[in-house]
């Protein structure tokens, strides 16, 4: 087996060192560790490896807690302790910044961390029947693969979740279409648990009776979904109440959907709206935007803080959702939300949302170029921007920066999902 010096961690967690002008990217090892190697995909210009054996460990190597853990898909990260996982993602996002465009911020935030297990309130597993590992398994796909891991328990999900395991295998291997459910999304709330099971046939009438025997049992909402997101409709209990997440800090409810979009992980998200908050500065008598609201994440809170805010989506039942979150928590009088298709945002678009004293930008994985490009003269004076992808935070930073004439003030991480490679973010610029 080759042997290597790992000198970095590429932005997927992988350990990264250089043999014969070739790189090489291995899983499993990190920086300073001498390990032996197994290349399993070479490239004219790169190789991708797993570690076979450490030969000399990092100080910030921690046993994995997860017996899957190599197999699972779902983390690469468990052998990096949690401190050092955040120090990484956070060199991450700078390298993006700079790499991408050219920027460093003014200010290092300080990393946002979290509980490190238990964490991942939300969920979507795959199902599948497989008669060759004795019958249905439940779980994330195994890495570097589309075969479903074969695993009993978790240690990201919440407890209950994670116990839940075993018994959702021998449910749906109970039932008379085993084969025809292809997943099934969790939703945990803070007083409530929804599971979302995908149907591609109909269930027979000791199906339904299966299903509300284990809602009973588990004291669980369970949804059954025949098409798209919109079509999981509650299946039992009837009538059962509305999932919803807080935000203590400024004295909201918001209630959702099971399979509508929020942040996996509740805590990080408390410190990132805190933090959002608290760069934004809201003040009475501003105006300000927050577009990709979803809804109502950050624009309630902006709300709460006494400003006029108006949230733009591109889904119309987030922003009914948005509307009716801002009714719950007595802020309708503040808030306006619209439906609009913020990649392909021109500058008449952004105009027709009338004069914007600061700006909140939080989008999916593709960025906002669009808006950024849209931003005039009029622009507000002030944005923050909540990223889950610092590759596209950098290419959008840059023509802020560049085009814009704003400045990078600041940018840091939060761990919204410890042991993975993700990396949440968020920043600041002003001009």
């Amino acid at each position: 087996m080759p042997e290597a010096i790992i000198e970095s961690l590429d932005h997927e967690g992988r350990g990264v060192t250089r043999v014969a002008g070739k790189t090489v990217f291995v899983e499993g090892a990190l920086p300073g560790e001498m390990v032996e190697y197994s290349v399993y995909r070479r490239k004219p210009s790169y190789e991708l490896a797993v570690a076979t054996r450490v030969l000399s460990a990092s100080a910030a190597r921690e046993a994995p807690a997860c017996r899957y853990f190599g197999v699972c898909g779902g983390c690469s990260m468990q052998h990096l302790d949690v401190a050092s996982q955040a120090a990484v993602k956070q060199r991450v996002l700078e390298d993006a910044l700079w790499h991408i465009g050219r920027l460093r911020p003014e200010v290092v935030y300080p990393a946002m961390r979290g509980p490190a297990w238990g964490y991942r309130f939300r969920a979507r597993l795959s199902v599948r029947l497989v008669p060759k590992k004795g019958g249905v398994l439940v779980g994330f796909h195994e890495k570097r693969s589309s075969y479903i891991a074969d695993m009993l328990s978790c240690q990201v999900l919440p407890r209950r979740v994670s116990d839940m395991l075993p018994e959702l295998r021998a449910l749906i291997a109970a039932l008379s279409i085993p084969d025809r459910i292809p997943q099934i999304e969790v939703a945990v709330a803070e007083e409530a648990l929804a599971l979302v099971f995908r149907i591609l046939a109909p269930l027979a009438a000791a199906d339904e009776s299966r299903l509300r025997e284990f809602a009973e049992h588990h004291g669980i909402q369970v949804f059954l979904q025949t098409g798209g997101p919109d079509t999981a409709t509650l299946f039992h209990p009837r009538p059962a109440p509305a999932l919803s997440y807080t935000l203590p800090d400024f004295g909201l409810r918001l209630q959702f959907r099971p399979t509508d979009f929020t942040q996996v992980n509740h805590g990080i998200n408390r410190m990132l709206v805190r933090r959002a908050m608290s760069l934004l500065a809201p003040q009475p008598g501003e105006r300000i935007a927050d577009l990709f609201c979803g809804l109502g994440n950050f624009t309630l809170p902006i709300a709460r803080l006494g400003a006029k805010v108006v949230g733009v989506e591109g889904s119309r039942a987030l922003v009914e959702r948005a509307h009716d979150n801002a009714v719950l928590n007595g802020v309708a009088d503040r808030t306006e939300f619209r439906v609009a298709n913020l990649f392909e945002a021109t500058p008449g678009n952004l105009a027709e949302l009338g004069p914007l004293d600061k700006l909140l930008i939080d989008p999916p994985r593709e960025g906002a170029i669009a808006v950024v490009k849209a931003l005039d003269a009029q622009a507000p004076r002030r944005i923050v921007y909540v990223s889950c992808n610092p590759a596209t935070l950098a290419r959008d930073a840059a023509v802020l920066v560049r085009e814009k004439g704003y400045r990078l003030c600041g940018a840091g991480i939060g761990n919204m999902f410890p042991h993975t490679s993700h990396v949440e973010s968020i920043a600041l610029f002003e001009r």
